[in-house]
C-alpha cells in the first residue's frame, strides 16, 4: 500500500516535469545530453571518494535518461537519430561512471577492485553490443536480468551503503547476462528447444511485427512518433 502510494506520487511528479519541459519546448536530444554531463560530475564525486553526493547526483541523471524519451513523443519530435545519440551517451555515460569508481580504487591502492570494475565495464558494454547484435540476426534479443536501469539503481544502492559488494554483484550478473543472450541467440537460430527460449515470447512477437511494419525508409522530414526510435540496447 505505501508502495503504491510513493508511485503514485512520484508519477504525478514525473508528469508534471514533462508538461512543464514540454511547455518550454526543451530538445530531447538536450536533455539526453544534460545527463550525460551530469555522469562526468557523478564520475567525478565517486573518484574523490563522495559516494552519498554521487548517488544523489545519478538518482539526477537517471531522471534525464527518463523524460527524454517521454518529451519527444509528447512533441511528436521523437526520431531514428534521437534512440541513436541517446544510446551512445548511455554507453559513455556507463563507462565514465566506472571510470570514476576505477580512480577511487586505484586511490586506495585497491587493485582487486580495479580489475573489478573494468570488468563491469566489459559486461555493460557487452550487453548492449549483444542485443544489437543479435537483434540484426533475429527478431529480439532482450533477455538477462542485468539491463542498464538494474545496473543504475544497484549503483544508487552502493552509492548510499556500501559498494564493494554491489561492483562484485553487477560484475557476475552483468557478464551472465552477456552469456544468456548468446545461448538464446544460438537457440533461436538453430532451432533448438532450451531454458533460454522460456522467456520473452510475448515480446519476440511484437518484435517480429516491427520488423514486418517498421522497417521501411522514413521520408524527408518524417518523424517518428509512436516512440523515441529503435529500442535502446541496455
Amino acid at each position: 500500500m505505501i508502495s503504491q502510494s510513493i508511485g503514485a506520487v512520484a508519477q504525478v511528479i514525473l508528469r508534471v516535469i514533462i508538461k512543464i519541459l514540454v511547455f518550454l519546448r526543451i530538445n530531447p536530444n538536450h536533455l539526453t545530453f544534460l545527463g550525460f554531463v551530469m555522469s562526468i560530475v557523478t564520475a567525478y564525486t565517486f573518484a574523490r571518494g563522495r559516494f552519498t553526493t554521487a548517488g544523489v547526483i545519478l538518482i539526477i541523471a537517471g531522471l534525464f535518461d527518463m523524460v527524454d524519451g517521454m518529451v519527444a513523443r509528447n512533441t511528436n519530435s521523437a526520431t531514428p537519430f534521437g534512440a541513436f545519440f541517446d544510446s551512445v551517451m548511455d554507453r559513455y555515460s556507463d563507462l565514465i561512471m566506472y571510470l570514476g569508481l576505477i580512480i577511487w580504487y586505484g586511490q586506495q591502492d585497491r587493485m582487486t577492485y580495479v580489475v573489478l570494475v573494468g570488468v563491469v565495464m566489459m559486461g555493460s558494454v557487452m550487453t548492449s553490443y549483444t542485443r544489437a547484435r543479435a537483434e540484426s540476426l533475429i527478431p529480439q534479443c532482450k533477455v538477462g536480468f542485468l539491463e542498464r536501469p538494474e545496473r543504475i539503481v544497484l549503483l544508487i544502492i552502493g552509492s548510499f551503503y556500501y559498494m564493494d559488494p554491489i561492483v562484485w554483484v553487477i560484475a557476475v550478473l552483468s557478464n551472465w547476462t552477456v552469456v544468456h543472450r548468446i545461448l538464446y541467440t544460438r537457440a533461436r537460430m538453430m532451432g533448438r528447444p532450451a531454458w533460454v527460449l522460456a522467456h520473452q515470447k510475448q515480446e519476440e512477437k511484437e518484435g517480429e511485427s516491427r520488423q514486418e511494419t517498421g522497417d521501411r525508409k522514413l521520408e524527408p522530414g518524417e518523424r517518428v512518433s509512436a516512440e523515441r526510435t529503435s529500442p535502446d540496447y541496455s
